[in-house]
């Protein structure tokens, strides 16, 4: 990563041409034409408000669910650190969360405080911002169930709080504003017993650990389940376990999940992906969709 630029009035790091291969999951991609990592939410607030809107900006969490392509991201990334990674629970059975904070710091503060119905997030690898933009969810749960409102910094620096209905949920989509960062989330819970909390989230964590490629390179689940269908299915039923392209290749213990096995570039990943988008509408009549947010130039 190049040296930080030292600008006037900013206390965070603003580096150019920095590398976001090591902070995506994958570990492939190019570099980013600008990255920030603000000081603290006015930080944010007075980088924003001193761009403003002149370049493209994107929030970046943990890298879980994102293709980095190869020729780079334009514009701006924000990456938020330590100051909006904290998770404050309270009486009324809410939790109230920074961005940056973890699915399972979330669950593990949640259980320890007796509030429920939070234990899903111990199963998504990502960040409170990821989990607010493109509504994860697992185990039969997702933020839609859970969000009472976000606070987010629009590309221009204003601070604005936006209720869960504003966001107008679908599955693994929300209308967050193009370039808005989200910065913090009320999350709803309920009354529960920490052990009985607890015994979830160990069986959530195993049943991903059984049945995901965990300890791989690799982005997430791939593809949407179509209505009536799960995509592993559909993956598997067209032969695609195990097919490669470069150094990716479809996972052999979840077909839902592309890895990257040797030094594959995001071309690779992504090209993998559309074969087996290919491969499974030629097998059953189905179009797949990526779920795996892709970004950057090609």
């Amino acid at each position: 990563m190049n040296a930080p630029v030292a600008i006037e009035g900013l206390r965070g790091r603003l580096t150019r041409e920095a590398s976001l291969a090591k902070l995506v999951w994958f570990k492939a991609g190019g570099n980013a034409d600008w990255l920030f990592e603000p000081a603290d939410l006015d930080d944010l607030k007075t980088f924003l408000n001193r761009l403003n809107g002149e370049l493209p900006v994107m929030a970046l969490g943990l890298g879980s669910n994102m293709i980095i392509r190869d020729g780079g991201v334009p514009g701006v990334v924000i990456k938020l650190g330590k100051a909006f990674a904290k998770v404050e629970p309270h009486d009324d059975h809410t939790v109230t969360c920074g961005a940056a904070a973890h699915g399972v710091l979330v669950a593990s503060t949640a259980r320890d405080a007796g509030i429920a119905g939070l234990e899903f997030m111990r199963g998504i690898p990502g960040t409170i911002g990821g989990f607010v933009r493109m509504n994860a969810g697992a185990y039969g749960r997702e933020m839609a169930d859970v969000l009472i409102d976000c606070q987010v910094v629009l590309p221009e620096g204003d601070l604005v709080t936006l209720p869960v209905a504003d966001l107008q949920y679908t599955y693994r989509h929300s209308a967050l504003p193009e370039g808005a960062a989200v910065v913090s989330a009320r999350l709803q819970g309920e009354p529960g017993d920490p052990a009985v909390i607890g015994a979830e989230m160990e069986r959530i964590a195993k049943a991903r650990e059984d049945s995901q490629p965990v300890r791989t390179k690799t982005g997430g689940s791939t593809f949407k389940n179509p209505p009536g269908h799960k995509a592993w299915e559909l993956v598997d039923a067209a032969g695609c376990r195990s097919l490669r392209i470069g150094g990716a290749q479809v996972s052999e213990k979840h077909t839902n999940f592309l890895i990257n096995v040797d030094n594959a570039t995001s071309a690779d990943i992504e090209a993998l992906g559309e074969e087996v988008m290919r491969r499974v509408y030629q097998n059953s009549g189905i179009r797949l969709e990526w779920e795996i947010q892709r970004v950057g130039r090609p």
